[in-house]
């Protein structure tokens, strides 16, 4: 389904409790399909494609400000005052600049080892890689490449990534459904300092121990400003933790989102 200029995967029922899920670069809204059928029963899970990924417009900018703008149009749309937020990578920049940008409307924030304050370095050798994003001979090819990439990943997440995320292109290479200069300025946005939810959002911020995505240095200032609002949890995962260990996640987000559900 679409709304603004996002195409929205939904997972639930309309009118029960609303959450936000952001996914990271290169990725797709349907990666919490799994997790939202399983691991979030009565709540409504709204999960857009961002901007230059998927079925969404992959037209520029790809700005963070304009993530959230497209975010607060898709909650308008849907008629959604206010939601929980949960970000993996990317996903979890965005939310924070969303909870930032109008924190009214983001009751509780998850962040899900979130890609923020990264090495600048390593974020340029990501870059030139994606400009030369792999295309493949066949659907086999894909998921063969997706499977190296993904050792730790649960049983049905690359097979639901090649029916959901890969498409033929129109030289009959097949190629994964991401605008590669979309992902390039998204490696800009979070080689930027780092930036901190805002104190008055309960967050939630899940560290992947293998990833090295999270730095002490974000911890620490997060312990600090927000105080008893932060709740953090380190998981025996790599990066991709909620593809890798979802009922771990999956209980995580239950509870954190379930902890004010009396008073939403």
């Amino acid at each position: 389904m679409t709304s603004a200029d996002l195409y929205t995967h939904r997972y639930g029922v309309p009118g029960t409790r609303p959450v936000m899920a952001l996914h990271g670069i290169q990725a797709h809204g349907a990666r919490w399909r799994r997790l939202a059928e399983r691991y979030l029963p009565g709540v409504y899970v709204v999960a857009p494609d961002l901007r230059g990924h998927g079925r969404s417009t992959w037209e520029p900018p790809w700005s963070v400000e304009r993530h959230v703008m497209d975010l607060l149009a898709v909650m308008d749309q849907l008629e959604l005052a206010q939601v929980d937020v949960v970000g993996h990578s990317f996903g979890g920049l965005i939310g924070i600049h969303l909870s930032r940008t109008a924190p009214e409307r983001v009751r509780r924030l998850a962040l899900l080892d979130p890609s923020v304050g990264l090495a600048p370095a390593g974020l340029h050798d990501l870059a030139r890689r994606t400009m030369q994003a792999p295309s493949f001979a066949d659907r086999e090819q894909a998921r063969a490449e997706r499977e190296a990439r993904w050792p730790f990943a649960s049983p049905g997440a690359v097979a639901d990534e090649v029916a959901e995320h890969l498409e033929a292109a129109p030289d009959g290479r097949w190629r994964w459904r991401f605008n590669p200069a979309a992902v390039v300025t998204a490696c800009s946005e979070m080689a930027l300092p780092a930036v901190l939810p805002p104190s008055t959002v309960p967050t939630l911020l899940a560290i992947a121990r293998r990833s090295g995505f999270v730095r002490p240095e974000f911890v620490a200032a997060c312990r600090s400003s927000l105080g008893d609002a932060l709740a953090v949890a380190e998981l025996d995962s790599d990066h991709m933790l909620y593809l890798e260990r979802p009922d771990e996640v999956g209980t995580l987000l239950h509870r954190f989102f379930a902890a004010d559900a009396a008073q939403a």
